[in-house]
């Protein structure tokens, strides 16, 4: 028998990929032959055999993309099932919305919160409440308390401190309407210091009251002629005992207190002396801070205590 060729039903040479193994029979060897069609020239089918590729490449594709599904589906799996077990619970977070707890089983954004106490800060203590009766005004108090230290820098101003002075008859200390003022309204210390500037010199008085509102009467009740009398020595020279000088009256609590400003030279104060008016209205600004002061010390010691 002549031997067959192949592509004229002899046994396959190849092994095919898509047919299962335990049906294909194993390939024998074969002497090396070219490729016949069946054509008596011997040259290869290229046509069949475009068609066996395609089909072949076509069946890849397929595999390949019902892979590829068949992957997405256990991703999406995978992905429902971590988000079930985040939830914490067997059902699925898209279930129906019967199944979601009601509004009133849902715990409030403020039940949440903490609560305290109501509490309520004692309001500050004023100061000025210290300076302003004699019952709450309990701090010692003197010249040199009120006034401390051997000079005094007001800005770029430096004044020296002169002689002092506490006098019980408040009248005595006092000229023209003043002692009268005083009198009235029930004055019970004049307490006096004494600045000077070169040939200027400042004598601060201040009145002690019982009450604020006698204070506030006296400055209401004192004038022009109401001025503290001045005081000298100590190295100081008499001054505003019969020369025109300048003088001031305020009050602050339980305290009024009064300046008079003048030339030691015995000069008269005139609109031009602006060295005088400066250095009683910085006296008078001393006073007032050196009051608030005594009433801000006791105010923070009775917090404090």
């Amino acid at each position: 028998m002549p031997p067959m060729s192949f592509g004229q039903g002899g046994p396959q040479s190849q092994w095919d990929p898509w047919t299962p193994q335990s049906q294909q029979r194993p390939q024998q060897p074969q002497a090396q032959q070219p490729w016949n069609s069946g054509n008596s020239d011997n040259t290869p089918d290229w046509a069949a055999l475009a068609e066996a590729s395609e089909a072949r490449a076509k069946r890849r594709r397929l595999l390949f993309i019902g892979g590829g599904a068949l992957a997405t589906v256990v991703i999406a799996g995978a992905v429902a099932v971590a988000v079930v077990s985040a939830n914490g619970s067997g059902q699925a977070s898209d279930g129906p919305s019967s199944q979601l707890p009601s509004t009133a089983d849902i715990p409030s954004a403020t039940a949440t919160q903490p609560s305290f106490a109501p509490t309520s800060a004692p309001p500050p203590l004023d100061p000025k409440d210290f300076v302003s009766s004699a019952k709450k005004d309990k701090a010692p108090l003197s010249p040199d308390l009120l006034f401390p230290g051997t000079q005094l820098t007001m800005g770029e101003t430096v004044y020296k401190k002169g002689p002092t002075a506490d006098t019980r008859t408040c009248g005595s200390a006092a000229q023209g309407t003043l002692p009268k003022v005083l009198d009235a309204n029930k004055c019970t210390r004049l307490l006096r210091v004494t600045y000077t500037k070169g040939d200027t010199a400042v004598t601060v008085g201040v009145a002690v009251f019982d009450t604020e509102a006698q204070a506030s009467k006296a400055k209401k009740d004192a004038d022009k002629e109401s001025i503290v009398r001045s005081l000298s020595g100590g190295g100081v020279k008499s001054f505003c005992t019969g020369a025109i000088c300048r003088s001031t009256t305020n009050s602050y609590g339980r305290y009024a207190y009064f300046t008079v400003a003048g030339f030691t030279s015995g000069e008269n104060v005139t609109e031009k002396s602006t060295g005088v008016f400066r250095a009683g209205d910085d006296l008078a600004e001393f006073a007032f801070r050196q009051i608030r002061r005594r009433g801000e010390a006791q105010a923070s010691a009775a917090a404090e205590g």
